[in-house]
């Protein structure tokens, strides 16, 4: 462990560095040390930010990560997890108010940057809902469902019924692949389409079902299935 001195004067520095561009240029373990120091004011972060930078993959990944997940790496208690829980869902609430008062069809690149800060590094499927009033502005989004690390259960009747409860006009479903392959599988395909069968009765339209794969995404509607 270093010296207080000296881990005063490392602090100071990477504070310095981050000022000069907002840590455009540091890397990812130098970033968790910064946020890192709230909850540790006088340890030396930097082993910890790497092990939990070696643990999840990389700093999206480690905001990600469940709070039982983090708190069992080595140095990381209660107060870590909940300090990294509250800047990832700082990040989600961000980006969701970026699609706030938008056309979402033609906010696209929004709409995908808010579920790639949702879910698009969690290490277990999540099914969302955005619910979309009859100007495609953004009503609400929800989490409907979470599964396992491979499937997750959604019921078509359930995500019209909270649609109509919610006076929505349409929807855009979100679920992520931790595989990281964003291909759509048969049971997501079955469920798209029951979900917009059981839409079209009730004057709710699905605009797409996005699946999310850490960098990259697949629409349904540009693969024609919808």
């Amino acid at each position: 462990m270093a010296a207080p001195d000296n881990q005063q004067d490392h602090r100071s520095r990477l504070r310095e560095r981050f000022a000069a561009d907002d840590g455009a240029s540091m890397p990812d373990y130098e970033l968790l040390e910064l946020i890192l120091f709230s909850a540790i004011p006088r340890r030396d972060t930097k082993p910890l930010a790497k092990r939990l930078i070696e643990r999840f993959g990389s700093l999206a990944s480690v905001l990600a990560a469940d709070r039982a997940d983090i708190i069992q790496v080595e140095g990381a208690g209660p107060g870590v997890a909940g300090l990294v829980k509250t800047v990832h869902q700082a990040g989600i609430r961000q980006a969701r108010e970026d699609l706030q008062e938008r056309h979402i069809l033609d906010s696209w690149d929004k709409v995908l940057a808010y579920c790639r800060a949702a879910i698009g590094h969690l290490s277990r499927e999540s099914f969302h809902v955005l619910f979309l009033d009859r100007k495609n502005g953004l009503i609400t989004a929800e989490q409907q469902s979470a599964g396992t690390v491979d499937q997750t259960s959604v019921y078509p009747r359930e995500v019209i019924k909270r649609a109509l409860e919610l006076n929505a006009s349409a929807l855009v479903m979100v679920h992520n692949h931790p595989s990281g392959d964003p291909t759509p599988s048969d049971a997501d395909i079955e469920i798209t389409r029951a979900v917009e069968a059981a839409g079209q009765s009730l004057g709710v339209a699905l605009h797409d079902h996005v699946i999310i794969a850490r960098g990259r995404h697949a629409s349904m509607r540009a693969l024609g299935l919808i």
